[in-house]
């Protein structure tokens, strides 16, 4: 089976950051993400979906230390059932996102949400699952994604002419 999601949008609100006993973190927030369409009348629409995201261990920290009320980001994760038994004795449940990989934007939308650029903010960094080491400010005030494991792998001539190319 796969159970795979990938959502772009602004966040809902504030990240919500606990701890478990055993030392996990956990972080909570939600994603607001939206789609425009036309109906058959030739009408503009747009449909708006409000989900519930919830990120674990280093993730969950550079999440909360960067990201805030209006970020624009990129995830991707896996589609998780919560449920519980209300207060009431009713039983509920809703549908939510489990975030593997988060990719931090910035974009024209979310520039007027976004903190002061005192804070030294990534431009564009991917997290996953705690694979990456935290981002280190460069001389620059940006940040540098880790770069992966060297290996001694050669590039192959290709012997092409370019007239052969169909672009």
């Amino acid at each position: 089976m796969y159970n795979k999601v990938i959502l772009s949008g602004n966040l809902t609100r504030d990240i919500e950051l606990k701890h478990t006993p055993s030392g996990l973190t956990i972080a909570n927030t939600g994603i607001a993400t939206n789609r425009k369409f036309k109906t058959q009348t030739g009408e503009q629409k747009e449909e708006v979906m409000f989900i519930d995201l919830t990120f674990f261990g280093r993730t969950a920290e550079i999440a909360h230390q960067y990201l805030r009320k209006g970020s624009r980001v990129m995830i991707d994760g896996r589609l998780v059932l919560q449920q519980w038994t209300a207060q009431d004795g009713s039983k509920r449940s809703k549908h939510s996102i489990t975030v593997e990989t988060l990719q931090m934007l910035r974009g024209e939308e979310s520039s007027m949400m976004q903190p002061p650029k005192t804070e030294n903010r990534p431009a564009h960094t991917e997290l996953s699952g705690g694979s990456y080491a935290q981002p280190q400010p460069s001389n620059s005030g940006e940040f540098n994604q880790p770069s992966p494991p060297s290996q001694n792998r050669t590039i192959p001539e290709i012997d092409i002419d370019e007239d052969e190319i169909p672009f």
